[in-house]
């Protein structure tokens, strides 16, 4: 049921109370001047959370980028969490998980004709990746939604099923990032990682209790899995066909997420497999020890045994030593992409490609000629032209 993975602990609300008197000063700063947020004269579209862990920021930006790609110049900006790297940096072919952090690793893996770049500074990130490239016609930012020095033109909020907002407490009891309220700044809210059997009565149920505002749009979706592809291609695995090939193997998780219960339980209602799980924490940097910990398990598993792990696990994975023969023979890949329910695929798809193509850098400079606007009005800091989704 939705929520089912919240867990409050009790004895550190007083904490939490003083953890929303910063959050609650700082948003107030924003939202009276005191403290300025930036807008740009490219489309920009942020893909975030309030909560701390995993709502499949990712697979919603893959999505993203696979609708606007064929038509666009897509961008995509990420703090490159746990990177080895500082300031800005652009990746290339040979870039490494290292430099730029697993998640943008994985999206220029598997999109190369996207720019992806990092930058903790997101409104200098903008300018840079603009003046690179001027004929980028959008910017999509991962995982964004606090970082309010930035005004995106649409901003996306994720909200696991399992750990719904409107559940859930402040840090450190809880794993809000920011007060319930925060979610009126979103355009778009949607609700991520549903069951594909989900109620009706359940979505009228979250409908009313999420009390979004009328210019608010509220999405369900559900994650879909690919065929299990090979970390290591080149030492020619047995291929699989399907997540059913699965069935009856003895399997390994091996994870380094923030929410490794979803998949988890995924794979048990998928196939049935003997499953034995190997979770460490997000992001994790994995050492020599977990390496000889990997191999070692693995071996002790009855045949036939396989290893499945996360496309964001497999690009720091990828790059390290150690590994068996058999562990790199045996270790694959499960892709995830998000689907929308409730048939409102169309309507998502069409509001998200009518603000860019209305909000286009071409568009704005058109106008901007026709209204005898001066030429730096563009600039940040001259109290740029906002690019509202609500205005749409």
């Amino acid at each position: 049921m939705e929520g089912d993975f919240i867990k409050i602990r009790e004895w550190l609300l007083p904490f939490s109370w003083l953890y929303g008197i910063g959050v609650n000063l700082r948003n107030f700063c924003y939202d009276v001047g005191l403290l300025k947020s930036h807008a740009f004269h490219v489309p920009v579209i942020s893909v975030g959370n309030i909560t701390v862990g995993g709502t499949g920021k990712t697979p919603h930006v893959e999505y993203l980028v696979r609708l606007l790609l064929p038509n666009n110049n897509v961008a995509v900006l990420s703090r490159g969490y746990k990177r080895k790297t500082h300031g800005f940096l652009l990746a290339d072919q040979s870039t490494t998980a290292n430099d730029i952090g697993d998640e943008p690793y994985q999206i220029k893996r598997k999109f190369p004709k996207v720019t992806v770049a990092v930058d903790k500074n997101r409104v200098r990130g903008i300018n840079t990746l603009t003046a690179h490239d001027s004929h980028i016609d959008v910017v999509l930012l991962d995982d964004a939604f606090q970082h309010r020095h930035v005004k995106p033109g649409i901003n996306i909020l994720l909200v696991d099923y399992h750990r719904l907002i409107i559940y859930d407490k402040l840090l450190p009891a809880g794993r809000l990032r920011e007060p319930l309220k925060g979610k009126n700044r979103a355009d778009i809210v949607i609700i991520t990682k549903c069951p594909k059997d989900l109620k009706p009565m359940a979505y009228r149920v979250i409908t009313k209790a999420m009390d979004l505002f009328p210019y608010q749009q509220l999405y369900f979706t559900t994650f879909d899995y690919d065929t299990p592809q090979p970390v290591f291609p080149e030492d020619h695995p047995e291929p699989l066909d399907s997540i059913q090939a699965l069935q009856h193997q003895h399997v390994m998780l091996l994870t380094g997420i923030a929410s490794p219960r979803h998949i988890k339980e995924d794979l048990k209602q998928a196939v049935d497999c003997h499953l034995t799980t190997l979770d460490y924490p997000d992001h994790h940097h994995f050492s020599p020890k977990d390496v000889t910990r990997i191999n070692s398990e693995f071996a002790a598993m009855p045949s036939p045994k396989v290893i499945i792990t996360t496309e964001k696990d497999a690009a720091r994975l990828s790059h390290i030593e150690g590994l068996s023969d058999e562990v790199r023979h045996h270790i694959y890949i499960l892709p995830v992409r998000v689907s929308f329910m409730l048939e409102q695929e169309d309507k998502f798809n069409e509001n998200i490609k009518g603000y860019v193509l209305k909000n286009s850098r071409n568009s704005i400079l058109a106008k901007g000629k026709d209204d005898h606007k001066s030429e730096d009005s563009h600039r940040t800091g001259n109290r740029p032209r906002t690019i509202s989704f609500r205005n749409n």
